[in-house]
């Protein structure tokens, strides 16, 4: 990655070059190539995609990776795709997000305080990374954390994939990750240590449609978390 990046711009701009894993780069290309029906007429951004949400944010979403035809179609996390449509609904009932929908870049939606991102940036085949693609996409994960750090006070993380994946980052940026570390859970709020201030980690099941679709999670389970993280966060009182 070259020098130590300090900004979110240029981080950005670097990851979204990323073709460090051969899998990864063959599989999101071939998506953007051959596309769905329904998307036939547009062009698929088929890269990396970088974080969403304002440098100096203070709650952070980590997801788990794009999703082939929604973010890496519109090269925005979790944009044009069903678990979006959940998840950007739930942050605009809380008062995080301009809207409730988010279909494209340039579509208006904003984010207050919220930044989101993910472990692995680019489509994996079958929304399953290895643990080799994971570790090669971590630093951009340690990079975005430490231009976060001095505003940073709560996370938020979706799904067991990204608690792993997260734990050794939070721990690493100076954090003070417990021994056991914590186990993932929906509901699970761990507070970390740190050398500034501490902060709040949040545990969410994912808004994969195997998930919403079955009411593992609803709505209002959501919502629940990200009241307790924005509050944890300063950003509702």
């Amino acid at each position: 990655m070259g020098a130590a990046l300090t900004d979110i711009a240029g981080l950005d701009a670097q990851l979204i070059e990323c073709r460090a894993c051969p899998r990864l780069v063959e599989w999101r290309e071939k998506v953007a190539r051959e596309k769905r029906a329904s998307f036939r007429d547009e062009t698929y951004w088929g890269r990396p995609v970088p974080g969403f949400g304002p440098p100096d944010a203070s709650l952070l979403i980590v997801g788990l990776a794009p999703a082939a035809h929604g973010a890496n179609r519109t090269g925005r996390m979790f944009t044009g795709d069903r678990s979006g449509d959940f998840l950007y609904a739930a942050l605009h009932a809380v008062g995080l997000a301009s809207q409730p929908t988010a279909t494209h870049i340039g579509d208006g939606l904003e984010l207050f305080g919220v930044r989101i991102t993910s472990p692995v940036h680019c489509a994996p085949p079958a929304n399953k990374p290895t643990p080799d693609e994971r570790d090669n996409c971590r630093h951009w994960l340690d990079a975005e954390l430490r231009i976060l750090q001095p505003h940073l006070r709560s996370v938020i993380v979706l799904g067991g994939f990204g608690w792993q994946s997260l734990l050794p980052v939070l721990d690493d940026a100076g954090w003070a990750v417990p021994r056991p570390r914590p186990k993932f859970g929906h509901g699970a709020h761990v507070e970390l240590p740190g050398a500034e201030r501490p902060l709040h980690l949040f545990g969410c099941y994912h808004v994969s449609q195997q998930n919403t679709f079955t009411g593992r999670l609803t709505p209002a389970m959501l919502e629940s978390v990200l009241s307790d993280a924005a509050r944890a966060a300063g950003l509702i009182g």
